[in-house]
C-alpha cells in the first residue's frame, strides 16, 4: 500500500474551515435577509438551520464515496458544487429560493468537514491526531474572528447578497490549493473488503460512545450555531449594535475559542481526553449559568442598561466559547476509534448525525425567539445541563 502523505497543516485548515467560515460570514447580515425578503426574523434563521442541515445530508454522501473513490475528487467536485450554490444564493430573491440554494451550498460545503477529519484520521495516529484535531479546532475557531467582521462590512457597504460572491471566490480558492497540493490519504482499490454500510449503520446506532458523542458534538455545535444565528437580532436589534460593531465583537469570541484549543493541547500531555472534555462542559455551564442569572438579575432591578447587557453577554459567551473549543475537537478524535475498518463511511454517519442535531437546536432557538432577552440565555443553561448529563451518564463510562 502506498505510504500515506501527511498534509500540511495550513491545507487542512483551509479545507475543514470552509463550511464553518462561510456560515460566521453569513450571519451578520440575517437582520437584513429578514427585511430585504419581507419574511420574519425567525424564518430568516432558518436559512442557517437549512444550511447545518444541508451539511448533514451532504456528510452522509460524500463520506461513503470517499471510501470507494478516494479523498481527493470528492473533496474537489464537493467544493465545486459549494461554489454553485453560492451564486445561486447571490441571485435569491425570495426566501424559498434562498433555502434551496443555501442547502446546495452546504450539500457541496460539507466535503470540507466530513473529509478533513477523514483526512486527518487517515493520516495521523493517536496523540498526534488529538493534538492535530485541537490545532484544527483552535485554527477554525478564529472563523469567527474574520467572518462576521468581514460580513457586516460587505452587508453595510455592497448588501447582503454580495457576501455569497465573497463565498464563492474562497471556494474557488480552496479547491484551486486542494487541487494543486492535497494528497491522496485513502487507497480503495488496495482495499480487499468492501465496507458493509448497512452493518456499520446498525453498529453506530445502537452504540452508545457513538449517541454520547453526537449528544456532545452537536449539542456543542448547536450552542454556537444558535448564537451566530440569534445574537444578530439579540445584539443589534435588541441591544443597537451595528453591523460593524457586532462583527468586530467575534474577535473576542475567537480568542477564547483559540486559547480553548491551545489549553486542551496542553492538557493532552498530563490528562486524558475524557477529563478534558469534562472540563470543558463544566466550562460551558460556568458560562451559561453565568449568562442566565445575570440577565434575570439586571432586567429585573436594573430594567437593562445596554451597555452593560452587552458586556455580561460577551463575556457569558467568550467563557461558553472557551469551553466549546476545549469539547468537541476531543470527542471527534475519540468518536470513531472503534471504527478505523470504515473511516469515511462512519465519518459520513457521524457527520450526520451530529450536524442534524445542530440543525434541531437552531431550528429549537428559532422557535423560542420572541424578541426578548430571555430565550437565549436560558435554553443556553439548559443545554449546557444536557450535555454534561450526557457526559456522566454515558460517554464517561464507555470503553477507551
Amino acid at each position: 500500500m502506498p505510504k500515506i502523505i501527511q498534509p500540511a497543516l495550513w491545507l487542512l485548515i483551509l479545507i475543514a474551515a470552509l463550511p464553518q467560515f462561510s456560515e460566521t460570514v453569513y450571519t451578520p447580515s440575517l437582520p437584513s435577509v429578514a427585511s430585504f425578503l419581507n419574511i420574519s426574523e425567525s424564518l430568516a434563521e432558518y436559512t442557517l438551520s437549512i444550511y447545518l442541515f444541508g451539511m448533514g445530508v451532504g456528510t452522509l454522501f460524500w463520506g461513503r464515496i470517499s471510501d470507494a473513490q478516494g479523498r481527493r475528487p470528492c473533496l474537489l467536485i464537493g467544493t465545486c458544487i459549494f461554489i454553485i450554490g453560492c451564486f445561486g444564493c447571490f441571485l435569491s430573491k425570495s426566501i424559498e429560493s434562498l433555502l434551496l440554494w443555501r442547502f446546495i451550498q452546504a450539500f457541496g460545503g460539507s466535503t470540507g468537514s466530513v473529509l478533513g477529519q477523514s483526512i486527518a484520521r487517515d493520516a495521523f495516529e493517536g496523540k498526534e491526531r488529538g493534538k492535530v484535531f485541537s490545532l484544527v479546532g483552535g485554527a477554525i475557531s478564529f472563523s469567527p474572528a474574520i467572518g462576521p467582521v468581514l460580513g457586516g462590512l460587505i452587508d453595510e457597504f455592497f448588501g447582503w447578497n454580495y457576501i455569497f460572491t465573497f463565498l464563492g471566490l474562497c471556494g474557488f480558492f480552496a479547491w484551486f490549493f486542494s487541487w494543486k497540493d492535497l494528497k491522496e490519504t485513502h487507497h480503495p482499490k488496495l482495499k480487499k473488503n468492501k465496507v458493509p454500510l448497512l452493518g456499520v449503520l446498525k453498529s453506530m446506532v445502537t452504540d452508545k460512545k457513538i449517541i454520547a458523542c453526537t449528544s456532545l458534538v452537536g449539542g456543542a455545535n448547536g450552542l454556537a450555531f444558535s448564537y451566530y444565528s440569534e445574537g444578530p437580532f439579540y445584539l443589534m436589534r435588541n441591544l443597537g449594535l451595528t453591523p460593524k460593531l457586532y462583527g468586530s465583537t467575534f474577535i473576542l469570541m475567537a480568542i477564547c475559542g483559540f486559547s480553548g484549543a491551545l489549553y486542551s493541547k496542553h492538557l493532552h500531555s498530563s490528562q486524558p481526553t475524557k477529563e478534558i472534555i469534562k472540563r470543558g462542559l463544566l466550562i460551558c455551564l460556568v458560562g451559561t449559568s453565568f449568562f442566565s442569572a445575570m440577565i434575570l438579575f439586571l432586567t429585573t432591578l436594573y430594567a437593562g442598561s445596554p451597555p452593560l447587557l452587552i458586556t455580561v453577554t460577551l463575556i457569558s459567551m467568550m467563557i461558553t466559547i472557551f469551553g466549546i473549543a476545549m469539547t468537541t475537537p476531543n470527542v471527534l478524535s475519540i468518536a470513531l476509534e472503534d471504527y478505523e475498518h470504515a473511516t469515511g463511511t462512519a465519518s459520513s454517519f457521524l457527520g450526520f448525525f451530529y450536524y442534524t442535531f445542530t440543525a434541531f437546536v437552531t431550528y429549537i432557538m428559532g422557535l423560542l425567539h420572541n424578541g426578548t432577552l430571555y430565550p437565549m440565555p436560558i435554553f443556553f443553561l439548559l443545554m449546557s445541563i444536557f450535555l454534561l448529563v450526557i457526559y456522566g451518564a454515558i460517554l464517561r463510562n464507555t470503553s477507551k
